[in-house]
């Protein structure tokens, strides 16, 4: 015996059969009845959509050939209704394309009738069947529904503590400021400046997550745009004033491999800006991101005194180091390339 979602038997689900010989719709009702299933009978389209329109029917059972029109001509409107139940079609043509058709239409299955009358025991096969791929069809909407509430659940938390910690940072650097003021050391100072632009460029990280549609990549591009600009505010505000010149393809990167490029782009470019120029010159400092075959290249360049990257840094060499850490996390390496004039870094990186 056939078992219809919610238990045996049928469970008592009501069927609407439309068709409009009566007494086939009679025999059809016992068959059914004998599987626990309730059967209305509706004797043409517009009866059967009258009901379908009160709700409660758990599938219908389509005749093809009716007063005034076919099945075919009913099934659409019956597909289209809100929460419109499975359709099993029933047909007495020989003609295949009726059944092809009605597939196509929207039926969940079709029955051919025949004259000794076994299709009512196929119907409630039929029947059977169409409930339970509906049933589990339903059921795969509703966990699918689930899965992106909770998403969508997870991604506000997730914009809610990138904007605290957005904040946060904001905080310790606005802190590393007030101490920078409060020293007079000019190393202690510089040291305390560096720290509050590191910090900054991670804190520009998580303020691009809680406004961004996507909290698990960055808008390179645009990220790298916003912290050029606040490196050349802090960097004139400390009485160095050299243009920075970005050119970025557009590019989506994960956050963990962001965070990693944007303390690249920071170190690099005050090492730049403290050790390019010579006091009272001009220059530029340019920073590119570009595609390439799957890859990421960035580079960050300048046309002052020049350094290949090799013998004693100057300064505490505490920024090169955290550009290797950095390098290291993108699973690549700093290169310093030969220019005729400044220096060059260059890494390349997967995206």
């Amino acid at each position: 015996m056939t078992t219809a979602p919610g238990g045996a038997a049928g469970s008592g689900l009501h069927i609407l059969y439309i068709d409009d010989d009566a007494g086939l719709a009679r025999l059809v009702q016992r068959t059914l009845a004998a599987r626990g299933y309730t059967v209305e009978h509706a004797a043409d389209g517009a009866a059967g959509l009258a009901r379908l329109g009160k709700g409660g029917i758990a599938l219908v059972a389509l005749d093809h050939h009716m007063p005034g029109q076919t099945g075919l001509d009913l099934l659409p409107a019956i597909r289209a209704l809100p929460e419109a139940p499975p359709v099993v079609y029933v047909t007495g043509s020989e003609d295949s394309r009726v059944a092809v058709a009605a597939l196509k239409a929207g039926a969940a299955d079709y029955v051919w009738k025949d004259l000794q009358g076994q299709f009512r025991e196929l119907l409630a096969e039929a029947i059977g069947t169409a409930l339970r791929a509906e049933a589990m069809r339903r059921d795969k909407e509703r966990a699918e529904a689930e899965v992106r509430a909770a998403r969508d659940r997870a991604e506000l938390l997730l914009r809610e503590v990138n904007h605290r910690v957005a904040n946060s940072l904001a905080l310790v650097a606005a802190l590393a400021r007030m101490q920078t003021t409060a020293v007079a050391d000019p190393a202690a100072k510089a040291a305390l400046e560096e720290m509050q632009a590191r910090i900054s460029a991670i804190a520009g990280i998580h303020r691009r997550l809680y406004t961004s549609q996507d909290v698990e990549a960055v808008e390179l591009d645009a990220y790298l745009g916003s912290l050029v600009e606040e490196l050349q505010a802090a960097m004139k505000a400390a009485g160095r004033d050299h243009a920075i010149r970005l050119s970025a393809d557009s590019v989506q990167l994960a956050t963990d491999k962001a965070v990693s490029v944007g303390v690249v782009v920071t170190e690099l470019v005050t090492n730049a800006y403290k050790y390019a120029y010579p006091p009272e010159e001009e220059g530029e400092i340019r920073v590119a991101l570009r595609r390439a075959e799957g890859r990421l290249e960035l580079a960050v360049e300048d046309d002052g005194i020049g350094w290949a990257g090799e013998g004693k840094p100057r300064g505490t060499g505490l920024g090169s180091r955290i550009v290797r850490a950095m390098a290291l996390n993108l699973r690549t390496v700093v290169v310093y390339a030969p220019t005729a004039r400044g220096t060059r870094a260059s890494l390349s990186f997967e995206a």
